[in-house]
């Protein structure tokens, strides 16, 4: 190496001290890469986010047994001398399933709270995260910031947004692709039942044969008691149904002043909701013959109606 070039590289390095943080200077110097074994790498705990076996999973399982990993996972050490992993759950298993001896690996010191912050942010940067995904993965991170929030003593470890007030879920807000109003809602399908959140799920997934029920219904669920839950869970899969945003908030209405009965509910879920009426439709080719140009399709449809009704009588009294 020519001295121009040490003295090129000794500047390089200067400036990025000076313009990068102590914390980005430190945790550069406590990581490392090693191949490990996919046995020795624990998974995180209460991992929120799926390892599905879809078609996705598939073609990852057919990259890495083309090309490896070509992305180390991050994994951090544990006192017992184990590995822990961090983020990269959907690689190891594809280097499980193609049978590869190692895995490459980042080994990264990090604390619980550190750990679940970046495992967080880099499951949900996924194409397709699932509602009860996030909701447990925005709610570890939360309570990860707001312990690490109580941890701080002096003002210069605080983050400029943090001077100005702002609470814990605005923060993560900031750098989450959802709003503040939305992670509320995702946080509150935590308090679901596994059954009533997996119609959430599917209303992503779409399997067939599965209810599916959106996001805003959901949420006005969860403030039911589990066993109201379980109780309305029983009447969805009898009438094949799930509850519309109107009919979920007079169910939650009904359970915070302790009128919510067995009941009480059938009666809400036998309500004929707009989305479930059956629709039949007919070309308007094959009809605007018989109106005049510019007819509404209202009137269309009560002309048409009444036509059928008068048909009706006059077949009954042939029949007589």
């Amino acid at each position: 190496m020519s001295k121009g070039t040490a003295i090129d590289l000794g500047l390089n390095e200067a400036y990025n001290d000076l313009f990068s943080t102590q914390a980005e200077r430190d945790n550069a110097q406590r990581s490392y890469v090693i191949d490990l074994p996919a046995a020795e790498i624990s998974d995180f705990p209460d991992h929120p986010f799926k390892v599905r076996m879809d078609e996705e999973m598939e073609q990852l399982v057919e990259s890495v047994k083309e090309r490896g990993v070509l992305s180390p996972v991050l994994v951090r050490p544990m006192p017992d001398g184990s590995y822990q992993m961090v983020s990269g759950h959907r690689r190891k298993r594809a280097a499980e399933l193609a049978e590869l001896p190692t895995v490459p690996c980042i080994v990264r010191e990090l604390t619980d709270d550190e750990a679940i912050i970046i495992m967080v942010d880099s499951n949900l940067q996924r194409e397709q995260v699932l509602p009860s995904e996030k909701a447990f993965a925005y709610k570890m991170k939360l309570d990860a910031m707001r312990r690490q929030q109580g941890e701080r003593t002096d003002l210069t470890s605080v983050p400029p947004g943090q001077k100005l007030g702002k609470t814990s879920r605005e923060l993560l807000a900031d750098n989450s692709p959802d709003s503040n109003t939305q992670i509320q809602r995702y946080i509150r399908l935590t308090n679901l039942t596994p059954e009533l959140l997996d119609m959430v799920d599917n209303s992503v997934l779409k399997e067939k044969d599965k209810l599916q029920m959106a996001l805003r219904p959901a949420v006005e669920l969860s403030y039911l008691s589990k066993d109201e839950q379980t109780t309305l869970l029983e009447i969805m899969e009898s009438e094949d149904c799930t509850p519309s945003h109107d009919q979920a908030i007079r169910i939650r209405d009904l359970s915070e002043k302790g009128t919510l009965t067995y009941k009480a509910i059938m009666s809400i879920m036998q309500e004929e909701k707009p989305n479930q009426v059956e629709q039949f439709k007919i070309p308007r080719n094959r009809i605007d013959k018989f109106f005049p140009a510019g007819t509404p399709a209202q009137k269309i449809e009560d002309t048409i109606v009444k036509a059928l009704e008068m048909y009706r009588r006059r077949e009954r009294a042939m029949e007589r």
